[in-house]
């Protein structure tokens, strides 16, 4: 954990002695911190035993959440911010009441299957998914989804095949041999695993004292960010379009309050020239922009992130791949992202998902880090945050020797440092409800002059 703590600030260019001595990291090993987090009582086969990650996913999200509280600390010259831990991972599957349920995903709606040369995840989350599969395997009536998918697919190679399903808008990746290996034309472009890339802009405007955090993401990557930025005292306030909100306001309420409690809500009419240019003062106003979606829809919006950097803007950027480079227009789920990183789990040869959507919690915990590591600067900045190299940079090894051995009421892991539970998933309570949609947004476009 102390190594991806250390790996995380030198990469967000924070290895410095101040930024070292404001992370104290616990003493433990990554199989421990793996089965105490819930993601490990998520992985397996539902008939089988709870299976180690490879790598040392827990570890990662908490040096995340370790360099976010540390950095906070040290911007506002106080105690560090009261966190959650690496039971982040699994806190929408303790919403949700989701299983181990390989080799399907916990969420039921990606799986790895197999081709003429390797392995393809493949998430069908939306109907529009479904409706592509006939498109995919070029047959008008290919019958059950799943099921032509994986007639298709055995004479095709992985790459091909996911090259092609991306090209119809599917997210499908091929999954490598070995876990955090990217030896791709995408990984290339970014350097190898590179989970944050940054570019310096302008002066920053002023420092207030609670940043103002502008949230433009959905689903629960850029939400668990912009949640955590808020328990560290941001002034966080989500917008969304009138006519196509957040979808995860249609999901569990516990969980979509979970993340958005305390935040204030505008909806702006994107569709409308007013709605646009409301928009872009609401940006230019902003210490920190969260956004994760692809390049062009910020274009076709009007905005351009590179000025509001020049002009001191943080801008956190996330993105399946990364935002730029031959798979910057990829899309890509939390389940699928993760195993076209290799966080997957090799059960009699076949690849099993592992945790819930792994790539989201673990990219919205660094995300969190990254822009707290920003905020300490003077200068505005782009953060590149790649969801697929995250979940690389923790994937990387294989787990410790190990047993699974099945007890009342659960399971435990024994290995050479003794034996632990696997703890079940778990979430926290919402400090309250989540605002309406739009129910602050004459209140906040009038207080910050965009009305």
């Amino acid at each position: 954990m102390a190594t991806a703590a250390r790996r995380l600030l030198a990469g967000l260019g924070l290895l410095d002695a101040r930024a070292r001595d404001a992370v104290t990291c616990p003493a433990t090993t990554p199989l421990a911190a793996w089965a105490a987090s819930g993601a490990m009582a998520l992985s397996g086969r539902p008939d089988g035993p709870p299976l180690a990650a490879p790598g040392d996913p827990a570890g990662a999200a908490t040096a995340a959440l370790l360099v976010l509280a540390g950095c906070t600390a040290l911007r506002t010259g106080g105690a560090a911010p009261e966190l959650p831990g690496a039971g982040v991972l699994a806190e929408r599957a303790a919403v949700a009441g989701l299983r181990r349920s390989g080799p399907w995903s916990a969420g039921g709606a990606m799986r790895c299957l197999p081709a003429r040369d390797g392995w393809l995840a493949l998430s069908l989350a939306r109907p529009e998914d479904v409706e592509l599969v006939p498109a995919l395997v070029e047959d008008a009536g290919p019958g059950e989804a799943w099921g032509a998918v994986a007639r298709w697919l055995g004479g095709r190679g992985a790459v091909e095949a996911a090259e092609r399903a991306q090209w119809l808008g599917l997210p499908a990746a091929a999954v490598p041999d070995r876990p955090g290996a990217l030896r791709d034309e995408q990984a290339e472009h970014r350097g190898g695993t590179v989970p944050v890339l940054r570019q310096t802009g302008g002066p920053r405007r002023e420092r207030r004292g609670r940043p103002l955090v502008v949230d433009l993401t959905a689903l629960w990557a850029g939400p668990l960010c912009a949640h955590l930025l808020g328990l560290a005292g941001a002034d966080v306030v989500k917008v969304e379009s009138v006519h196509r909100p957040d979808g995860a306001r249609r999901g569990p309420a516990v969980f979509y309050d979970l993340l958005h409690a305390g935040h204030r809500s505008v909806a702006l009419d994107l569709a409308a020239a007013d709605g646009r240019r409301e928009l872009g003062a609401l940006l230019a106003r902003a210490d920190v922009v969260l956004e994760a979606s692809r390049p062009r829809a910020m274009a076709q919006l009007g905005v351009d992130p590179a000025q509001l950097v020049a002009d001191g803007t943080i801008w956190t950027s996330i993105t399946a791949y990364g935002r730029s480079g031959p798979w910057a227009g990829r899309v890509g789920f939390g389940d699928d992202v993760a195993a076209a990183a290799g966080l997957v789990i090799r059960d009699a040869g076949e690849p099993l998902p592992c945790g819930d959507a792994l790539a989201d919690p673990l990219t919205g915990t660094w995300a969190a880090a990254a822009t707290a590591a920003a905020l300490l600067g003077d200068r505005g900045c782009l953060l590149d945050v790649s969801m697929r190299d995250v979940v690389a940079a923790a994937a990387a090894g294989t787990a410790e020797p190990h047993t699974v051995h099945p007890t009342l009421p659960g399971w435990e892991v024994v290995a050479a440092d003794g034996s632990r539970p696997v703890a079940e998933p778990r979430r926290r309570e919402p400090a309250g409800r989540a605002a309406p949609l739009g129910a602050d947004t004459d209140a906040v476009l009038r207080e910050l002059g965009v009305r």
